[in-house]
């Protein structure tokens, strides 16, 4: 490919499929839960979740951050959560999903394993995220935030162009306070 040429596609390119991907990350180690299915449903977030039980300490309280995707509020689901009380979910905002530091992981796995790879079939593709995955989890690291929760919610602002919204009290922050601010602030982004 030449430099400042677009990625493109050859005529015959095929695609042999596409699997949901559920990921769990321990943000204090970097150390990833993952797990593949053939579709995105109560059922298989289910699965998900009882792998998370299985996989983690029992003394161990759990948060875990997810999408506002119906799929993570079904009923069935919201059923287990009361009998699985160590586990608090929380849900970002729509379109907040970059919040998850597990999005961190999903870019990499892209960008170093699957965006130019050439998978002939589903189980293929499947074996080398968890591949991938263990590979990762050899040698874990954290993700770590490099800017402030400021400079993050400055670029937020600049992006969706909703005005100054932060805290007068943050150094080199916009002054002012909207509604749009207080949920923003609400989020509790730390760096």
């Amino acid at each position: 490919m030449k430099e400042g040429r677009a990625a493109t596609m050859t005529h015959d390119y095929k695609r042999n499929g596409t699997t949901p991907l559920f990921a769990a990350l321990n943000v204090l180690n970097g150390h990833v839960i993952g797990q593949c299915h053939q579709r995105h449903t109560h059922a298989e977030w289910l699965k998900f979740l009882r792998k998370i039980d299985r996989e983690t300490p029992k003394d161990k309280t759990l948060h875990l951050f997810a999408d506002n995707y119906a799929t993570h509020k079904h009923p069935v689901v919201q059923e287990w959560l009361v009998k699985h009380p160590r586990f608090n979910i929380h849900f970002t905002l729509t379109s907040a999903s970059w919040l998850n530091m597990v999005e961190r992981f999903f870019r990499d796995i892209t960008t170093a394993r699957l965006r130019n790879g050439v998978f002939t079939s589903m189980p293929e593709l499947v074996t080398a995220i968890d591949k991938y995955i263990a590979h990762h989890n050899v040698k874990p690291k954290p993700f770590i935030w490099t800017k402030s929760a400021c400079d993050i919610l400055q670029k937020v602002i600049r992006a969706n162009s909703i005005g100054p919204v932060l805290r007068d009290d943050e150094p080199g922050c916009a002054p002012g306070l909207s509604e749009a601010g207080k949920r923003a602030l609400d989020l509790r982004v730390h760096p």
